[in-house]
């Protein structure tokens, strides 16, 4: 057996059984990924898909050990790849970090910039997308972390810690109506169309439960996943803006806007980092995730990567 047979059984089933797809994800052919995979099974004595003809149907229950046995080798190959990164050119190399628009755009520049400063050999790939894709993105080892709001505690195969907390924030026009009180609530909030999130980004799900919890129907009338969009359609009129606090800072750009804190209406949100599971990270790594916040220092992480749960929200 081989780590070439093991690769084309885990991309057959990341590519939902089919060959073709699989063949082309690994630039080689089809008969030679169905050849690896049949003499994989003959040397183990056991069938690891099920088949119709010559289609791979499903995963046996045999297949399902085998599957799990393969991704701790496979996992410990890419572990074996950093270690020797680390150790023939330490302060060198590429971190790649899956995130969000919002802390993209937000949050991650000034770390990103330090990081460049401490490591300049290092190169940083910025992989953006939704919480489920940044979590998919780290278990795929696509990045070595994860940084996003929602999902990322779902997965047991990632370790997630806190980062920091923030709020939501509601901007309108300088002359809304709504500029005038004092204080806003759901109720005065619920009487305007709203321009927010789209459902899975940005502590959206904590809108919705807001208003859902007093039985209050807001209209949303346009939904985005970029923070600066949101804005856009504010200026337009379009309606009263939710965004993450992180999205307005007094640099002067948005002194046409009115903006007031949300967290009494909404609540706090927690940002959270993640590392794949029994992953080998760099030092540059450790380095990244201390920028990003004082909590999260080298032990803290190290800790947590062997087991021992840190999860102080507060």
């Amino acid at each position: 057996m081989n780590l070439h047979q093991f690769r084309f059984i885990q991309e057959a089933v990341r590519r939902n059984l089919n060959l073709t797809e699989t063949a082309r994800a690994l630039h080689t052919s089809q008969p030679g990924v169905s050849k690896a995979i049949i003499e994989l099974e003959e040397e183990l004595g056991v069938e690891i898909f099920a088949r119709h003809g010559k289609r791979l149907k499903r995963v046996t229950e045999p297949g399902e050990h085998v599957l799990k046995s393969v991704a701790l080798i496979m996992r410990e190959v890419g572990n074996l790849r950093r270690i020797g990164e680390q150790f023939s050119a330490q302060d060198s190399g590429t971190l790649s970090i899956a995130t969000t628009h919002t802390q993209a755009r937000y949050v991650l520049p000034e770390s990103v910039a330090k990081l460049r400063e401490a490591f300049p050999k290092v190169n940083v790939s910025l992989h953006q997308g939704s919480p489920e894709q940044v979590a998919r993105m780290v278990l795929d080892e696509i990045a070595e972390i994860g940084i996003a709001t929602e999902s990322l505690a779902q997965y047991d195969d990632l370790v997630t810690l806190p980062c920091y907390q923030w709020q939501h924030m509601l901007v309108m026009p300088l002359e809304h109506p709504l500029a005038r009180n004092e204080h806003i609530t759901l109720e005065d909030l619920a009487r305007e169309p709203l321009i927010t999130y789209h459902p899975s980004f940005t502590g959206r799900t904590k809108v919705d439960r807001a208003f859902a919890a007093k039985h209050l129907h807001p209209r949303i009338a346009l939904e985005a996943i970029d923070s600066d969009v949101i804005k856009t359609y504010v200026r337009l009129g379009l309606g009263v803006g939710i965004v993450a606090e992180m999205a307005i800072r007094d640099d002067g750009t948005n002194s046409d806007l009115l903006a007031r804190p949300a967290g009494a209406l909404f609540g706090m949100n927690v940002a959270r980092v993640a590392f794949k599971r029994s992953a080998y990270l760099r030092n540059f790594v450790y380095k990244f995730a201390e920028l990003l916040s004082d909590k999260l220092s080298r032990e803290l992480i190290t800790e947590a990567m062997a087991g021992h749960t840190h999860d102080d929200e507060g």
